[in-house]
């Protein structure tokens, strides 16, 4: 069997970069014959490598680096009726898909070894017309958060630089008109955003969509229908509290195979998010591909070991939030939506 890495060089620090001949001997041990390639900076490296390392019959594709990369990886070998199997090596900052596939985030060694285990599942993957994604599409002024958290704070920080960020975008956050049909019905009004997730793991948060399965040919999806600002913060705190904004009347929750998003108002303009970058714009289609990709993962569910003082940072900023937000009535926002 043949093995291609595609790695990030300078992903994690340079670490992958570092680790590659460890990595190559862990997959050679496997029963594969292993190379790799490092990826360039002109657009799309990782897709062409894909696609053309798929075509030339490789049986395993390794994306090393960080969701990014894993994005690229995907949409290489997704239009293919012929796909390797796809492993993954996370060196990025959040990790939101290694976290969903309980691969090790801190040690790149193991994370190989995971692929040499041999536990594999089948994924889900999105596709928004002829784009493909693996963790999120989403639209709306709330959406806009991922791209204005800088690089650097998000490599620092992690997940906490969305919360710091998030709380300086919420006055500028604005409903948008707009019409959503999915399998069960159709939403047609104001709201601040609309969310298809694949998995439970978005940003380093794991109850955004806290009922997500890997495998059932479902997004979850979530409509924020409300744009106030103490309101969204209320939901934050329920959702950082065990998930329990799903349960809200302010949010409409289900699950779909396929969902239709436009913009109802033509001189309104609603950018598409996907994976954490632009999109495109709608109108657009999403569609469920079920058990599309083969991934290795531990499917026995061992712990994740990752960044464990990151968990606690999380849980201590998690339980400050929703401390404060518990006692925030309209009179502590003035007129421009900061809190007084």
């Amino acid at each position: 069997m043949k093995a291609r890495v595609i790695y990030n060089p300078t992903s994690g620090k340079e670490l992958l970069k570092k680790n590659l001949p460890d990595i190559l001997d862990i997959l050679e041990n496997a029963g594969y014959e292993a190379s790799a390639f490092a990826t360039k900076p002109e657009p799309d490296s990782a897709e062409k490598e894909a696609r053309r390392a798929a075509l030339a019959g490789f049986d395993l594709i390794v994306a090393a680096g960080g969701d990014g990369t894993i994005n690229q990886v995907v949409n290489g070998i997704a239009p293919l009726e012929n796909r390797p199997k796809m492993g993954i090596i996370p060196g990025g900052t959040t990790n939101d898909y290694a976290r969903a596939l309980k691969v090790p985030r801190d040690n790149i060694l193991n994370a190989a070894r995971v692929i040499a285990k041999g536990q594999t599942v089948k994924m889900d993957i999105g596709k928004a017309n002829d784009t493909y994604f693996i963790n999120i599409g989403a639209g709306g002024y709330l959406t806009e958060l991922t791209y204005e958290v800088p690089s650097q704070l998000k490599s620092v920080f992690g997940y906490l630089a969305y919360l710091v960020k998030g709380a300086e975008m919420l006055p500028r956050v604005k409903p948008i008109n707009m019409r959503l049909v999915y399998d069960d019905g159709e939403y047609e009004g104001k709201a601040s955003m609309f969310f298809l997730g694949l998995t439970n793991s978005v940003g380093g948060f794991e109850t955004i969509a806290p009922n997500a399965q890997l495998d059932d040919g479902k997004f979850s999806l979530i409509v924020v229908k409300t744009a106030n600002m103490l309101e969204i913060m209320h939901l934050i705190a329920l959702m950082l509290n065990g998930g329990r904004h799903v349960n809200d009347s302010r949010i409409l929750y289900t699950k779909t195979s396929k969902l239709y998003a436009e913009a109802l108002d033509e001189d309104v303009r609603m950018m598409i998010n996907l994976d954490g970058e632009y999109g495109g714009d709608a109108p657009m289609t999403f569609q469920n591909l079920h058990q599309h990709i083969e991934m290795f993962a531990d499917v026995d569910a061992i712990p994740d070991e990752a960044v464990t003082g990151e968990v606690e940072e999380l849980k201590e900023a998690s339980d400050a939030f929703i401390k404060e937000v518990e006692h925030l009535t309209d009179e502590d926002i003035d007129g421009d939506g900061h809190i007084s």
